[in-house]
């Protein structure tokens, strides 16, 4: 018998409403494997009230108590690793290898923003006064609400409820309705490690009905949302109504400069293996390359073979492939559009660019094109696919210039020895993150924020973990 999940609101799971549920497939496979509920108007209140209801006495525990409910979490986490690991490649196609390293950093990031628990700062300031001294508070917002991409599922749980529990917020969760077993999956592991009612909700359903709701619901302090340009752009209209706080994470396409001294083998090396992880389906991946001229064809010929040694399939079925399928029949045929309207302009397919000729499936060929230009799409809009796109340059400038002149400005990458042009590269290029001979892959430290379309506020480290604060700044006279 098919499993349906109940929404957990207010420390409970609610009996769900089998008509309204919602199924999940597995991409690699279509075989159904669960459904999760769609939660109801009432029940999207009921969810934002019980974390209202919640927050005053959570936000008067010490931070050092609320930080140990995140550790108990984080175990919980660890003791299902395999379990979790499992039902993440089920529901959303990755290797498993990397679901592994998902559920990892997941209860690695809840113990890091447990930390700091004795970090979070304010500040004295000297008053213009006589006998006065002027405090800045950091204060939690209230109750926040996350909605979660399905690219990374697992980790966006964590990326949103940590911060905000350990300053002392609520939070209700919605998930993707591509892939939200893991999240269901997660609210158990809540209720076994004892978190007080109230403090983490979830709630199933699609974003149209119960996003929507959440977002436009006037008890609701930040809206912290992951996912595409168009789903950003709906969410801000929509707590423009409240004037709600938001915190955006969308789209990237990410541009990769290979410059003639660079090391064309580890250049080639990080930016294939940027491309191939989770199928290409991560916002950060290096999108498209600039190489310069001089070494464009020994720099692509070391792209085409390692692209071609890419084995790709079922990841339960075939454990030694390296990536799994594309989400769904919509990302499939994005990508198959993609390139070949990238053939139409002129580009040239060097390896793949074909749907893969597989029994089930949402499988891609990775694939290589060459011969591309600035003003084609295929270097403008974010392809979300094992796919790369080449482009040979002049040089530093001109590939600066190219890789700026576009309405994403989430992350970027050079490959070169020489110290000069990363410098100028970290001081011209207008994103939020620069790589440096290496791989696309941000550090929890640190501070993932996109500019332009790519979203406002960001997320990890120090500067993350304020997103979740508002300052109360107190003028004590003596």
């Amino acid at each position: 018998m098919t499993t349906l999940y109940e929404n957990y609101i207010d420390g409970r799971f609610v009996p769900a409403d089998a008509t309204t549920a919602i199924d999940v497939h597995n991409p690699a496979t279509h075989t159904l494997l669960a459904r999760i509920p769609t939660a109801s108007s009432d029940e999207v209140n009921a969810a934002v009230d019980a974390a209202r209801r919640a927050q005053p006495g959570w936000e008067r525990l010490p931070a050092i108590q609320r930080a140990a409910h995140l550790k108990a979490i984080a175990a919980k986490v660890r003791e299902n690793k395999e379990r979790l690991a499992e039902i993440i490649t089920r529901e959303q196609g990755k290797v498993l290898g990397l679901a592994r390293v998902e559920v990892d950093f997941t209860a690695d990031y809840m113990d890091y923003m447990a930390e700091w628990a004795r970090r979070i700062e304010g500040e004295i300031l000297q008053s213009d006064r006589p006998g006065e001294t002027i405090f800045v508070h950091r204060k939690p917002i209230g109750v926040t609400v996350g909605i979660l991409p399905w690219n990374f599922p697992f980790f966006l749980i964590a990326r949103k409820m940590a911060p905000a529990l350990v300053t002392g917020n609520t939070i209700v969760v919605k998930p993707s309705e591509e892939t939200p077993i893991n999240a269901f999956e997660f609210a158990r592991l809540v209720a076994e490690a004892g978190l007080p009612a109230g403090v983490f909700n979830l709630v199933g359903g699609r974003g149209a009905d119960v996003g929507a709701s959440l977002c436009t619901h006037p008890d609701v302090g930040l809206i912290s949302f992951t996912g595409s340009v168009a789903t950003g752009s709906t969410i801000m209209q929509a707590a423009g109504r409240n004037l709600t706080r938001v915190n955006l994470e969308l789209g990237g396409k990410a541009p990769a400069i290979v410059l003639a001294s660079a090391d064309l083998d580890l250049a080639a090396k990080a930016v294939v293996d940027s491309r191939v992880i989770n199928t290409g389906q991560v916002c950060n991946c290096a999108e498209r390359v600039y190489v310069e001229k001089s070494v464009a064809d020994e720099f692509t010929a070391k792209v085409r073979t390692l692209m071609a040694a890419t084995r790709y399939g079922d990841p339960l079925a075939e454990p030694d492939v390296h990536m799994g399928p594309l989400v769904n029949q919509i990302g499939l045929d994005k990508v198959a559009a993609m390139v070949s309207r990238a053939r139409e302009q002129g580009a040239e397919v060097i390896l793949g660019g074909r749907v893969a000729d597989r029994p089930t499936g949402f499988h891609y060929e990775p694939t290589v094109i060459t011969g591309c230009s600035a003003d084609m799409e295929i270097m403008r809009k974010e392809i979300f696919g094992p796919v790369l796109p080449i482009q040979a340059v002049s040089g530093l400038d001109e590939a600066i210039a190219l890789a700026n002149d576009s309405e994403y400005g989430l992350t970027s990458s050079i490959f070169t020895k020489d110290l000069n042009a990363a410098m100028q590269a970290c001081r011209e290029l207008r994103f939020g993150e620069t790589y440096v001979n290496r791989e696309h892959f941000e550090a929890m430290q640190g501070f993932h924020a996109g500019r332009r379309k790519s979203g406002i506020g960001g997320a990890d480290g120090k500067h993350g973990l304020y997103e979740y604060t508002e300052t109360h700044v107190v003028y004590m006279q003596n």
